[in-house]
């Protein structure tokens, strides 16, 4: 294993004005310390954080590492926490921030494992800019994935990822000088908690995405058995506890058909989350009271069901986001509200069609907006997830003319943009986005309501959470159930959100959810902040029961 010592946060501060924040973003509550080092004492943390790797062959001539970690100070006497995402920004993000979360507030240390036959210059340049007094970040020899169809689906090579990681997994805990207090995966990483629990170590799951999503994870088994055809061929939608009833074409990507070859792996996965100590969902009650009444009642029927905590919403504060394109200063040039904010997440691709449409329709709708476009894929929606950080020349696939004809009201940024910042920015008065469920939070607490554009996964699934149940999103209809979005469609959802009467209720209740996100991450009494907090004593209170029994 390969640890990266990280020595520098960025302590750039934001320059220009936002609008106004309401929510405690994760900067807000963080010891200065968490994120500012001493240059003073810098010699000595370069010295302190030292590890000694180990380097052995074995007869099979597999290579293994194995680390002994020194911290800093008294960091081994602090519980110490370890966290799996399964790759991709969309996963290691999420944890990443709950890591931090849990240093800042609750006196954790944290280790970050991450895969490093997938780390992206865009993950490594995250990971550089975690507090590195509290977060470690600690990358798995490779894992060879070669044997696999080179066209499998992504879900496929995450899940035998996971499985495979195994060993890698158990030297990993194994060379730890401060013993864990507790292990947290992510949604694919469910197959790992049975063997921290033969180390001692409870393990839980922490969801990234939304409670109904859970809720179809946790009944998905038995839905399995007792359906015989496939899941976008059921000609009525499907009714789950406390949840909107979603058509079968609105499943994520792996599960609509049985015949998927990602489907079979994924029924494994989520049968073994009955292996979690607990599961740990990115969500508030207020945006899911119904379903969260649901799943009270089901763990109550249901003897040795894990509990569900609300922790979130838990997001980034984008105070470390570079503007390299010079979006942010654009914006500032802008009236408040008046920027249509148009991102599909760091692993989504349009198709060259769609992209065409896009393009048409932004501008037909005369309405100014601020786009990150990438080369479009006809293969693969999710053609950017493992790949994010390229930098392509927009005008290469655009409509020709299209940027000199939009060039007073809208503005092309290749590949990537300071998101939140955008989100947060005062002119920006929309998002038409593809519903990942990191980017539905980040606009939900600045209050800034949606276009649903969903491209793959969960996303579907998520764009008839916001549209339909939570009411703060439109969605334009396609041509089919997973065909493309004509210029008609677009520039009309563009104008309605911009400009519309239905715009300014999704406005106005998107607002509504703002302030509740802020009650719910709010000491003492926050329900997400109280949830967090008893999940986090439990895990001291173990920890210490297991020194005292050593």
């Amino acid at each position: 294993m390969t640890k990266h010592v990280h020595n520098t946060w960025s302590q750039r501060q934001p320059t220009r004005e936002h609008r106004p924040h309401i929510f405690p973003l994760i900067d807000d509550k963080l010891p200065a310390k968490s994120y500012k080092h001493n240059t003073t004492q810098a010699p000595l943390v370069l010295l302190i954080h030292i590890y000694i790797s180990i380097l052995y062959c074995t007869s099979s001539n597999k290579y293994y590492h194995i680390n002994y970690m020194a911290v800093e100070g008294n960091e081994s006497r602090r519980p110490h926490v370890v966290l799996l995402p399964t790759p991709g920004m969309g996963h290691v993000i999420p944890l990443a921030d709950f890591a931090v979360r849990l240093a800042a507030a609750h006196s954790f240390s944290a280790t970050l494992l991450t895969f490093s036959n997938f780390n992206s210059p865009a993950q490594a340049a995250f990971l550089a800019s975690l507090p590195s007094d509290s977060v470690t970040s600690v990358s798995l020899p490779s894992i060879s994935l070669s044997d696999l169809p080179p066209d499998s689906p992504i879900e496929v090579h995450l899940c035998a990822l996971l499985t495979r990681c195994l060993p890698l997994l158990r030297d990993a805990f194994l060379s730890f000088r401060n013993p864990a207090a507790a292990f947290v995966c992510d949604l694919f990483g469910s197959v790992t908690l049975s063997l921290v629990r033969e180390l001692g170590v409870p393990g839980y799951i922490f969801y990234p995405t939304n409670l109904r999503m859970l809720t179809l994870a946790l009944h998905l088994p038995r839905l399995d058995e007792t359906t015989d055809v496939d899941f976008e061929d059921l000609p009525d939608p499907v009714c789950l506890p406390g949840c909107v009833a979603i058509r079968g074409t609105d499943f994520p990507d792996p599960l609509r058909k049985k015949s998927h070859p990602a489907y079979a792996p994924l029924i494994r996965i989520m049968s073994s989350y009955s292996d979690a100590a607990g599961i740990l969902v990115n969500s508030f009650e207020e945006m899911e009271k119904e379903v969260l009444k649901a799943i009270r009642e089901e763990e109550q029927a249901e003897a040795g069901r894990p509990p569900v905590h609300l922790v979130g919403p838990m997001v980034r504060s984008g105070s470390d986001e570079a503007d390299e394109s010079g979006c942010l200063e654009w914006l500032d040039r802008q009236p408040a509200d008046s920027v249509l904010f148009v991102s599909f997440g760091s692993g989504g691709s349009l198709s060259t069609e769609q992209m065409q449409e896009m393009a048409l329709g932004l501008e037909a709708s005369g309405q100014r907006f601020l786009w990150v476009v990438r080369c479009p894929s006809d293969k693969e929606k999710n053609a950017a997830f493992f790949t994010s950080g390229s930098k392509d020349d927009p005008s290469n696939y655009l409509p020709e003319g299209f940027l000199e004809r939009t060039k007073d009201v809208g503005r092309v940024v290749s590949s990537w943009a300071p998101q939140v910042k955008v989100l947060a920015h005062a002119a920006t008065g929309g998002f038409f986005s593809h519903c990942g469920w990191n980017s539905a939070l980040e606009s939900t607490v600045h209050g800034v309501p949606m276009i649903a554009h969903p491209l793959y996964a969960e996303q579907h699934w998520n764009a008839v959470l916001l549209t339909e149940a939570v009411g703060i999103a439109i969605r334009p209809r396609s041509r089919d159930p997973y065909g493309v979005v004509g210029r008609e469609e677009i520039a009309a959802a563009v104008k309605e959100l911009m400009q519309g009467e239905k715009g300014k209720a999704l406005r106005c209740r998107t607002k509504e959810l703002q302030e509740a996100a802020a009650r719910a991450l709010a000491p003492p009494d926050g329900s997400s902040y109280k949830a967090l907090q008893g999940v986090a004593n439990k895990w001291k209170e173990g920890a210490s029961l297991r020194v005292a029994s050593t």
